[in-house]
């Protein structure tokens, strides 16, 4: 058993109580793994079909699985291709137990890494605005580079405070996920640092708490619905922290979540949702949905950014396009990219966001980097790369996950082809992106991304 505070086992005594030798034995038990189906790219009996490292479905997911945590699935190029995210299995509940469509827009309040973020995507397919923030800058690359993996090209990501998006974006979002900072006791478990920090953690982050909640009842427009969670088990981050807010804002209410699959509620607030770990293959975790009150009992108009004008003088729609960039796609594409573009620094930005922003707002990355212009070259990005799907390029050069080729291609060296046309290749695997090359004589010269590199 983990060297777990006194303090810490006494107050899991008073709240488990007949059940407290069931959840203390946990901690001789090992952790549970889960990875998701990014269904962006792939459904979640296709992605069955092809990974032989799945186990069973995780029942609280619509699309997650076990695995076995010696089968390294991140080493897989099946991982590469963006064919699903790695993620601890009690937190898919969180996006699994709000309602979004294509379409709606979406604040990811405190996104980083990004596995929340990813699911919220491919709930939206495309469609509609995410806004995936997070206020620590170093912990922003992370949702950057799994929004660009993955595939997604509808997300605004940002770096700021929470009372900064308030005046930016107010009563604007559909649905808003707060998965809060909390003291983390449902993961002792899988993280033993949490443990330390544990007693201030508990005191520093509930005022956190309080704060982002009434942010977010700003940011949600009227109708519109939240999902508060955490990772830890006490009473005063979870049900009563809903309850003072509740009380502070009588123009929302909580909605049920079904209690199945292991998920349970506490008599002090049985709207909301437990899982914890004596109950279910997974680690700790709360959940509660909040409703906002329409005003004067009606219907508010569709919040759709669908086929948004643009409205700031920095934008172009396709036909002002640079050439560099349609030559490239008339050679090697069998699309015509569309939507609201920027150019900067030379390089080309399909923008999902067209509104101005307040001065100083940190936008980390708004939509799509399409690529670089380099004299008379479109040079395509990697995160444009991993939006296409196999049949979007006129060339494309295919392996299977065992080929010894795929490897070499994803550790960034030079790989040799017979029996082909010189030219611009997409690269995939079982029949998935993952990247690109120009085949000269034979030699594929390797386009894959320095940064993403197998090591």
């Amino acid at each position: 058993m983990k060297n777990l505070p006194q303090k810490f086992l006494d107050e899991m005594k008073v709240l488990f109580k007949q059940d407290y030798d069931k959840f203390i034995n946990t901690y001789n038990n090992p952790s549970y793994y889960g990875l998701r189906a990014n269904t962006l790219k792939i459904s979640k009996l296709e992605l069955k079909a092809i990974a032989d490292f799945i186990g069973e479905e995780i029942p609280w997911s619509q699309d997650g699985f076990y695995y076995d945590i010696n089968q390294r699935p991140a080493k897989s190029p099946l991982y590469h291709a963006g064919l699903y995210y790695i993620q601890e299995p009690s937190a898919m509940a969180v996006v699994n137990n709000i309602e979004i469509q294509p379409g709606m827009k979406v604040l990811d309040i405190c996104a980083a890494p990004g596995g929340k973020t990813i699911n919220i995507a491919s709930k939206l397919k495309g469609e509609g605005l995410l806004v995936s923030n997070d206020i620590n800058n170093q912990r922003t690359k992370a949702i950057l580079k799994n929004i660009e993996l993955y595939g997604v090209s509808n997300a605004l990501i940002t770096n700021e405070n929470h009372h900064v998006l308030e005046k930016v974006f107010l009563e604007f979002f559909d649905r808003i996920i707060l998965d809060a900072p909390c003291s983390g006791e449902g993961m002792f478990r899988k993280d033993e640092d949490l443990i330390k920090s544990w007693e201030r953690s508990v005191i520093e982050t509930i005022p956190v708490q309080k704060e982002l909640l009434d942010s977010c009842a700003l940011m949600l427009r009227p109708g519109g619905i939240m999902i508060y969670s955490t990772c830890t088990f006490n009473e005063d981050e979870n049900e009563k922290q809903i309850l003072d807010f509740l009380a502070r804002n009588d123009n929302f209410e909580c909605i049920e979540i079904p209690k199945c699959n292991g998920l349970i509620s506490r008599d002090i607030l049985p709207q909301s949702a437990r899982l914890l770990p004596h109950k279910l293959n997974g680690e700790g975790h709360f959940l509660c949905l909040l409703r906002k009150a329409y005003k004067d009992n009606s219907s508010p108009e569709s919040n759709s950014v669908q086929n948004a004008e643009p409205i700031t003088k920095f934008h172009f729609l396709r036909d002002k396009l640079p050439y560099q960039y349609l030559n490239f796609e008339k050679e090697n594409l069998n699309i015509k990219l569309d939507g609201s573009f920027i150019i900067s620094d030379n390089k080309l930005y399909k923008e999902v966001y067209t509104q101005k922003l307040i001065k100083g707002f940190k936008v980390i990355r708004n939509g799509l980097f399409v690529g670089e212009i380099k004299k008379e070259q479109f040079i395509p990005s990697q995160a444009f790369i991993m939006t296409l799907s196999k049949s979007d390029f006129k060339k494309y050069l295919e392996f299977d996950t065992s080929d010894s080729q795929i490897i070499k291609y994803l550790k960034g060296e030079t790989i040799f082809v017979d029996n082909k046309d010189d030219g611009f290749y997409g690269v995939g695997v079982n029949g998935y992106p993952l990247g690109y090359g120009k085949l000269q004589n034979g030699k594929l010269k390797n386009g894959y991304n320095k940064n993403w590199r197998m090591t």
